[in-house]
């Protein structure tokens, strides 16, 4: 690989320029105000409910000039897809957002997975968007088909990894360091990836009807994971995340209990890292349930991290007696679904409380962002008192109004103050 195979000199350009933008904004003194108050936040010593905002629509922002892809090369596209949108968030609406004072060039490497992969019916209601409706094909039927899953294999790619990274040096080292980062977090959720393959009906059947065979599933993925994570440590691959990396479905991982990030060179251990775990089609299901298929399937990956993020979009407000038996769990989800007053009498200042405000208030006809303070207001008060970040995610539309996002952003930012301890 070489370098005109990742950019032109009109990529060049166009780069510097957006690098430069990150940058200024890294050196923002904002930025380690909000490092202080994050950490805070997961100390359990937190100041004022923090306030983040991800999984944004942006196929409904096209037509932002400040969003325009200027670059030629699929490769430089790609960094200047992520340039910008940061920027772009920073200038609209930031909240708590923190930008790095390194550029991060992402360590390769490939991992075979389950080894099955999800067969789907696919229905959209904008062909636009990758938000997508699904209708899995079952792929386990019987206790045989367990068998299909296969434990993870994964590889190092360090030459494509070490071309990527003498590239952006070339471009941005007299801008902002490059910092070459491996994996700072993981998505650990069997029961994500078992509905893909089982079917949603059928699984949740066979919690009644093939207890055993759902047992000999779950036992088969866990061990998947176990064998992918042992490879990411033999592999040098893990890297620190106490920084502004997403932990779980909520915000930032910084944290005085964890060592702290370093461009030193050094083995990542997974006790120095988050770790994270939900099930989310468990939305109705008995806490016992929960336990029994899932938390206690977890336990033995869920204890090599530091700490634990436990939780997505399923209701935790009646599970967290349940969730305390997870030894080093700091932080819960309450999903727009869970009742907010349930769950923080329940949590207290136990853990930190992730509240997800419902999305569906930015894709009404008619926005009122009036309406979305009343709502954030009333969650605010029921968990005061409580270790708090307000995250606004799972955006499917905002009716291609980008400043429904702005309006809320601003709104979150002076409404939280009112809470600050």
């Amino acid at each position: 690989m070489i370098e005109s195979d990742l950019y032109s000199q009109k990529d060049k350009d166009v780069l510097q320029r957006l690098a430069e933008g990150i940058a200024l904004a890294a050196e923002d003194p904002v930025n380690d105000e909000r490092v202080r108050l994050w950490r805070n936040l997961n100390d359990l010593s937190s100041e004022r409910p923090m306030v983040w905002i991800t999984e944004v629509p942006w196929h409904e922002f096209r037509n932002e000039e400040e969003l325009k892809l200027q670059c030629d090369q699929a490769w430089a596209r790609e960094l200047e897809s992520g340039f910008r949108r940061t920027l772009y968030q920073w200038r609209h609406f930031p909240v708590d957002m923190i930008v790095s004072r390194y550029l991060s060039c992402p360590i390769v490497y490939h991992s075979t997975g389950y080894g099955l992969y999800q067969e789907a019916d696919i229905v959209t209601t904008d062909p636009k968007s990758d938000i997508v409706s699904r209708e899995y094909q079952p792929q386990i039927l019987e206790p045989e088909d367990i068998e299909k899953i296969q434990m993870a294999r994964v590889t190092r790619d360090d030459a494509t990894t070490e071309a990527h990274f003498q590239a952006m040096t070339e471009l941005f080292s007299s801008i902002i360091p490059v910092r070459k980062t491996g994996i700072k977090h993981i998505w650990y959720t069997p029961w994500d990836y078992l509905v893909t393959v089982w079917g949603v009906e059928q699984a949740l059947t066979d919690l009644v009807l093939r207890p055993d065979m759902v047992h000999a599933a779950v036992d088969r993925v866990v061990a998947s994971c176990m064998c992918e994570l042992d490879q990411f440590v033999e592999l040098g691959l893990l890297d620190n995340g106490n920084d502004n990396t997403r932990i779980g479905s909520g915000g930032y991982g910084y944290s005085s209990e964890l060592p702290p990030m370093s461009f030193e060179a050094k083995k990542v251990n997974t006790e120095d890292v988050w770790g994270c775990s939900n099930a989310q089609i468990f939305s109705a299901v008995s806490p016992e349930m929960l336990w029994e298929f899932a938390i206690e399937h977890d336990l033995p990956y869920l204890k090599r991290w530091g700490l634990t993020y436990y939780g997505c979009c399923e209701p935790l407000d009646r599970k967290v007696d349940v969730l305390r038996r997870i030894p080093n769990l700091r932080k819960i989800s309450m999903s727009p679904f869970a009742d907010m007053g349930r769950g923080a009498q329940s949590v207290g200042t136990d853990y930190a409380l992730s509240h997800k405000p419902s999305p569906a208030l930015l894709a009404v006809e008619s926005w009122s962002v009036d309406h979305a303070r009343a709502a954030l207001r009333d969650a605010l008060e029921a968990s005061r008192g409580c270790h708090v970040e307000v995250i606004l995610k799972d955006i499917s539309t905002v009716r291609y109004e980008p400043r429904r996002i702005w309006e809320w952003g601003e709104m979150a930012t002076e409404l939280v103050r009112e809470f600050a301890t």
